[in-house]
C-alpha cells in the first residue's frame, strides 16, 4: 500500500474565504473566477518551488466531470504530476469545485437576482 499525502488541512485554511467569496458573487463568471483564484493559491502554497502555476491552470467546467480542468502543461510537470497522484489533491479540488457548482447552478437559475444587484449597486453611487 502506497502513502498518500492529504491537503486537507491547506484546504481547511482556504474554505471559509472561498465560500465568503462565492457566496458573495454575483455572476457565473465571479464563481468561475474565485474557483480558479483559491486553487491557484492552494497549488501554489503546496507544491515545489519548480512547479509554476499560472490562473489558467485550473478552470471550473460545470458542463464537465469532474466539473474542473486542470491544464495538459502542468499534469506533464512531473513534481506536479507525482503530488497528484499520490495525494488526496483530486478529492480536495472534487469538493471546491462542488461548492462552487452549487453557486454557479443558483446564480443561472435566477439570473434576475444578479441582474438587481448589480442595478441597486450603480444605483446607490
Amino acid at each position: 500500500m502506497s502513502k498518500q499525502t492529504s491537503f486537507t488541512k491547506h484546504e481547511r485554511k482556504l474554505l471559509p474565504d472561498f465560500r465568503k467569496k462565492i457566496n458573495n458573487s454575483e455572476s457565473t463568471e465571479d464563481v468561475k473566477k474565485f474557483f480558479s483564484y483559491t486553487v491557484t493559491s492552494l497549488f501554489k502554497d503546496i507544491m515545489p518551488e519548480e512547479v509554476e502555476v499560472e490562473f489558467d491552470d485550473i478552470r471550473l467546467t460545470p458542463e464537465s466531470n469532474p466539473p474542473y480542468k486542470v491544464s495538459r502543461r502542468l499534469l506533464a510537470v512531473p513534481a506536479f504530476s507525482s503530488i497528484w497522484q499520490d495525494s488526496d489533491l483530486s478529492n480536495v479540488l472534487d469538493r471546491f469545485a462542488e461548492a462552487a457548482l452549487n453557486r454557479y447552478r443558483r446564480l443561472e437559475k435566477h439570473p434576475e437576482k444578479t441582474d438587481s444587484k448589480i442595478q441597486r449597486r450603480y444605483e446607490n453611487r
